[in-house]
């Protein structure tokens, strides 16, 4: 449903934005979530796609969206500061589990082994989600329609075959300051690595990498369940009508 008055009341001048009509929302039982929303397109879109980042919004395919809710603001952007990122114990013990996994970055292109994954992810993890019913078509288009630079990070196991096991998968945007995890799943068999974490963990040593600052991490809904993992890669960052301030552990 389009809005005249959407791009002026969230500061958004000059460009197309729409709003949603409401919906049950997925984080917060009894609650209902809108979302305004614009198309990524053009040689702009990577700029417009980091800026807004910035500004809370979230990208899924070609578009790009922010949640809208009339009487509920708890979906917090948080991003991660790369520099000032330290392992606890708990964290290393997750490192050292996972010295075995390669990590391979590559264009975005949806292969069958990815969506073989997916699907036993969802199928375990996810079975009363909005994802749930997902395609290897609707798949394809979550990573390949972008406009973006965006990449899939690949993680693997090295058999005593010598041939690689692919486990966890990772659509990541690259952001002029940051990296931006888009959508993450792994081989729910392999519980005991903690791959979630591992890849945000990875995450931020790739952006040290790439000499970038954050390590983006969409919104942290307080009172859900979901969401709660992303409180404890401290130091993070919330976005506030301020401006981005430290988050603390108690938040």
């Amino acid at each position: 449903m389009r809005k005249e008055d959407v791009s002026r009341r969230y500061g958004l001048e000059g460009g197309e934005f729409y709003i949603t009509s409401p919906a049950p929302c997925p984080y917060l039982e009894g609650k209902c979530e809108r979302k305004i929303f614009s198309y990524l397109g053009g040689p702009a879109a990577p700029a417009v796609n980091a800026m807004l980042t910035r500004r809370g919004f979230r990208r899924s395919q070609k578009i790009i969206y922010l949640p809208a809710c009339e009487s509920c603001s708890a979906c917090v952007p948080v991003r991660i500061i790369t520099d000032d990122f330290q392992h606890g114990r708990s964290r290393r013990r997750i490192l050292n589990r996972n010295t075995d996994i390669i990590r391979r970055i590559r264009a975005p292109r949806a292969t069958s082994e990815q969506y073989g994954i997916l699907r036993s992810y969802l199928d375990s993890r996810h079975f009363d989600g909005g994802m749930v019913d997902m395609t290897v078509l609707d798949y394809a288009s979550m990573v390949e329609e972008t406009t973006v630079e965006t990449s899939i990070a690949e993680y693997s196991l090295r058999e005593p075959s010598g041939e690689e096991r692919l486990i966890a998968i990772a659509l990541t945007d690259t952001l002029s300051d940051g990296l931006s995890m888009i959508y993450s799943f792994f081989d729910p068999d392999d519980a005991r690595r903690s791959l979630g974490q591992y890849m945000i963990l990875d995450h931020v040593a790739w952006a040290r990498e790439l000499g970038l600052s954050y390590v983006y991490l969409g919104y942290w809904v307080e009172g859900s369940r979901k969401m709660d993992y992303k409180n404890a890669f401290q130091p993070l960052e919330k976005l506030t009508q301020t401006g981005w301030v430290r988050m603390d552990h108690n938040t």
